[in-house]
C-alpha cells in the first residue's frame, strides 16, 4: 500500500502562484514515476505533469512553461510549482503514483483561481 498526501492548494488571483506538495508513505521502495493530474467539474481528468525517480519530466500542453514539477527522493515528496495561474487552472489536483501494479491516488487538493 502507498499513501499519498497532498497539500498546498487554495484560492489565488489570476497571475499568482501556488506550490503543491505530495508526500508518499507506506510501501514506497523503488517507487518510480510520480505525478499530478487535475479534474475540473464536468471535465475529464487530465495530465498536469509527471517526474521519474531519475528526474525526467513530462508536462501537459496547457501547463508547459508555467508549471514546474520537482522531486525530493530523500523525502519521498513531489512538488508542483504553479506560476502565472489562470482561471481555467481551477480544479482538484491529485497526486498519482503507479507502483507494483497498482495506480495510487491521493485525496486531492482544491486550487481555485479567481479572475
Amino acid at each position: 500500500q502507498v499513501q499519498l498526501l497532498e497539500s498546498g492548494g487554495g484560492l489565488v488571483q489570476a497571475g499568482g502562484s501556488l506550490r503543491l506538495s505530495c508526500a508518499a508513505s507506506g510501501n514506497i521502495f523503488n517507487i518510480n514515476t510520480m505525478g499530478w493530474y487535475r479534474q475540473a467539474p464536468g471535465k475529464q481528468r487530465e495530465l498536469v505533469a509527471t517526474i521519474s525517480s531519475g528526474g525526467r519530466t513530462n508536462y501537459g500542453d496547457s501547463v508547459t512553461g508555467r508549471f514546474t514539477i520537482s522531486r525530493d527522493n530523500a523525502k519521498n515528496t513531489v512538488y508542483l510549482q504553479m506560476n502565472s495561474l489562470r482561471p481555467e487552472d481551477t480544479a482538484v489536483y491529485l497526486c498519482n503514483a503507479p507502483h507494483m501494479g497498482y495506480n495510487y491516488w491521493g485525496q486531492g487538493t482544491q486550487v481555485t483561481v479567481s479572475s
